[in-house]
């Protein structure tokens, strides 16, 4: 069972799309995308700059 948190933002987020549940998903896939990429991006750096703690990469997950 999902927190009344959670609930609330996907209430949010549905009703962002206009009760659209294909629409709300389709834009949640969308951030997923970016979040993805932008994590990407960060390893890619700190890849640059060496290896990084365990730890660092625990709390980007």
């Amino acid at each position: 069972m999902a927190s009344r948190r959670t609930e609330v933002a996907i209430e949010k987020i549905i009703a962002s799309c206009d009760g659209n549940m294909r629409g709300a998903l389709e834009a949640l896939m969308l951030v997923n995308e970016h979040l993805e990429a932008e994590l990407h991006r960060i390893y890619a750096v700190m890849s640059r700059i060496g290896q990084p703690d365990e730890e660092c990469f625990e709390t980007l997950h």
